[in-house]
């Protein structure tokens, strides 16, 4: 194994960066150089050496003869077996201090410097420069990481603390063993990233040389301190290249994740009491995020910050909402909430499931943020329509998306990140029988979500508004005016102008508001729904039918992408580039001259509080909140018996990603649950099933987005598109009907995984 070393400081963290080269300066060659005579070692030309071993011991070389140890700390290079204590009259100082004399090895000593070169001859080792008894040090590690066969290669890391130069008398902390890629595959395999912290617990009583006695040798080496190194081995017989990040003394586990929970909870605060903008309060723990890493010395860099958004899904949802923009300017969804008004015949019900049926269906093919932010427009527009409130509506169709997004991998991004994953893709886990496990169950948990809806909004005034049209139609317009005021700004006379309009516009209507609230008034009877369909026909009709065209060329080849997405074999195209393209290419044909009006229908809040979040989460996953969950989880099950392992396993996976993801995010939940249960279906561990416990794992992730605001994005772009158009449905209205029926939903997936799995062992 040959590494590239290449060191960076900033305060107290390093960066290794380890590839193949022949010109390194590595601790062995340093041996060499210092077994050079002195006329040869301190030659200019060798100065890199010099600089090197001063760098490493921390002072510059005082005697090219004599190196004394209470000046150093440590001898780098030199053998202690080499090193005669004796007391010179001649060099000794005035205080009698005693110095060390290098004298030629003996035969033994020799054979046992040629022992333990041999030893670490595949061992790569860095000083750590240190002097506490107890050491601690987080080591974070990009390379090709992920295989996990058998007959996988690994890679191992450690801490050794040495007396010295004797590896005999060193301590070692437990290894860190990570899975490499197979050997064919290594150099072209996708960087992972891993990070762990490795701890050396205090010095251990060290075993005397037997040509020392006890008292000689602490009386001459006891003022020598030890040398704590990282070291690195691997049974690959190709080069690892890797990146290596190392910090002194982390953040103790403990305290990180009391840091985590706090941070975890003040989100929470802010969002279900309103004290600031959902987005301003997850830009807010975010940032608070990222001052603790900076405190304990673990700032990210920018380049780091931005490498934690997810740019696949911003990219996905900005381009489907200009996509959605230009549509809306069609008519196109008022000519939908039209025919669907038709089809159902003004019925409340009937309508409610044809929203939720379609919802659910598209979900299970598109990704379901695509499908709410097509149908959250029409559902408005139908609501509308037929006189009923939005928000329980929308929230329907919303639980709905997500129920129907977890029966396919390609449905729900958690999905994504679980069919992807190595351990799954060699258990023969594909499209066909992933749909196939995963769609019965769905079918079981749909029918559950519509009859414990049907039951929650049994009383059929609860989906109608709550006060009068009148005042209702008021507060949407004022809404709908401020946000086009907003949206305009002061760098011009014209866009003065025009903003001041707005705004006098909006105080006329406020003013109004108050006398139809206060009843002083001349309030207009507010009839019932009695339009005709002919009537509604005359009224939502397609505006523009050329750009209808485009636009729908366009949306036809993303969704036909999107389609080929679920094809295996065609997995590696881009979700977010795609709908990028076909996002580029409507605005080609619009043949638009102005973008402002198009970009101010973007949901600029929507996006910056999905960036917020994926800074907080992988803060949160630093902190070590996220690994303490699956921690507990593989604890829990090794405490029961093997007959109940798998009864087990699958209760727990289920349950705590359901529970988890209802309150944290489930992208990057998905990414550390899925190595938990790789880790659990290990044949060299417990050897469960993988089957069942991906099933269940998708379940939970998927299902428990339906329990709050935030628990999956559909929810948080179907409250923003719903903002947009004037209705805004806060956490608590959203939690008192989404968790009820999160609830319900992994009960009958329980029970379900264990008639299938557990019982009958379908899989």
């Amino acid at each position: 194994m040959s590494f590239l070393k290449k060191i960076k400081k900033n305060k107290s963290v390093h960066s290794l960066y380890s590839m193949v080269s022949c010109s390194d300066l590595t601790p062995g060659s340093l041996e060499v150089w210092l077994d050079l005579p002195d006329s040869i070692k301190y030659d200019p030309a060798l100065a890199p050496f010099k600089q090197l071993y001063e760098q490493r011991n921390g002072k510059p070389i005082q005697s090219p003869e004599i190196v004394s140890s209470e000046e150093n700390g440590n001898i780098f290079g030199r053998k202690f077996s080499e090193a005669r204590i004796h007391d010179d009259k001649h060099e000794s100082n005035k205080n009698g201090s005693r110095v060390l004399e290098i004298q030629p090895a003996t035969a033994e000593e020799k054979k046992l410097k040629s022992k333990r070169k041999k030893k670490l001859d595949n061992v790569r080792q860095y000083i750590l420069n240190t002097s506490n008894d107890t050491f601690t040090a987080l080591i974070s590690l990009t390379g090709p990481f992920g295989g996990q066969t058998n007959e996988s290669k690994q890679l191992s890391i450690w801490l050794h603390r040495s007396f010295g130069e004797f590896d005999e008398f060193g301590q070692d902390s437990p290894k860190w063993n990570i899975h490499l890629q197979p050997d064919d595959v290594i150099d072209f395999a996708p960087s992972a990233s891993e990070s762990k912290i490795l701890m050396l617990q205090p010095k251990k009583q060290r075993k005397v040389p037997t040509n020392h006695t006890q008292d000689d040798f602490i009386q001459n080496f006891g003022n020598v301190s030890d040398a704590v190194t990282l070291r690195m081995s691997t049974n690959s017989n190709k080069t690892v290249p890797l990146t290596l990040t190392y910090q002194l003394h982390p953040l103790s586990e403990e305290h990180g994740i009391i840091f985590a929970a706090f941070l975890l909870c003040l989100l929470y605060f802010l969002i279900i009491f309103e004290v600031v903008n959902r987005t301003i309060a997850a830009l807010l723990s975010s940032t608070m995020g990222i001052a603790t890493l900076a405190f304990h010395g673990t700032r990210p860099s920018l380049m780091e910050l931005v490498s934690w958004l997810d740019v696949e899904t911003l990219l996905l949802l900005f381009s489907m909402m200009i996509l959605v923009a230009i549509l809306a300017e069609t008519g196109l969804f008022d000519y939908l909430a039209v025919v669907a008004f038709e089809v159902t015949g003004g019925r409340t019900w009937p309508l409610i499931n044809c929203l939720c049926f379609f919802t659910a269906f598209f979900s299970t093919f598109l990704d379901n943020v695509t499908t709410v932010l097509l149908m959250t427009p029409v559902t408005i527009r139908l609501c509308e329509v037929m006189q009923l409130n939005p928000v329980p509506v929308l929230m329907s169709m919303v639980i709905f998306s997500n129920v129907g997004g977890a029966a396919t991998p390609v449905g729900d991004p958690p999905n994504v990140i679980i069919a992807s994953h190595p351990s799954i893709l060699a258990a023969n886990i594909n499209f066909t029988n992933f749909t196939l496990h995963m769609g019965l169950g769905i079918l079981l948990v749909s029918v559950q979500t519509y009859f414990q809806l049907r039951y929650i909004f049994r009383d059929i005034n609860t989906l109608r508004h709550s006060v009068p049209r009148g005042i209702v139609e008021l507060r949407q317009a004022i809404a709908v005016w401020k946000r086009a005021a907003a949206s305009l700004t002061s760098y011009s006379r014209d866009e003065d102008l025009v903003k001041r309009a707005l705004e006098k516009k909006v105080q006329r209507l406020s003013t109004l508001l108050m006398k139809k609230e206060a009843g002083t008034g001349k309030p207009k009877n507010d009839p019932l729904f009695c339009s005709t369909l002919a009537q509604m026909k005359q009224k939502y009709r397609i505006r523009d039918k050329p750009l209808l065209i485009k636009a729908s060329i366009c949306v036809a080849f993303v969704v036909a992408v999107f389609f080929l997405h679920a094809i295996p074999q065609l997995q590696n195209l881009s979700l977010g580039w795609t709908a990028l393209l076909g996002a580029i290419l409507l605005l080609l044909l619009a043949e638009r001259e102005d973008l402002e009006p198009i970009l101010a229908r973007v949901e600029w809040s929507t996006l910056l509080f999905f960036a917020a979040l994926f800074v907080l989460m992988e803060v949160l996953s630093k902190l070590g909140l996220i690994a303490w969950i699956g921690k507990l989880t593989e604890s829990v099950i090794l405490k029961v018996g093997e007959e109940s392992r798998l009864a087990v396993a699958v209760m727990l996976i289920l349950w705590v990603s359901g529970l988890a993801s209802a309150f944290v995010d489930n992208i990057p939940l998905s990414t550390m649950m899925v190595r938990v249960t790789a880790a659990l279906s290990d044949p060299s561990g417990l050897g469960l099933p993988l089957p069942p416990l991906a099933w269940a794992l998708s379940f939970g992730a998927c299902l428990g987005g339906n329990g709050t605001l935030i628990g999956a994005s559909a929810n948080v772009v179907c409250a923003g598109v719903a903002e947009q158009h004037g209705y805004r449905f806060t956490f608590m209205q959203f939690l008192k009907i989404g968790f009820p029926i999160m609830i319900g939903n992994l009960i009958i997936a329980s029970i379900y995984l264990v008639i299938c799995h557990v019982l009958f062992t379908w899989h």
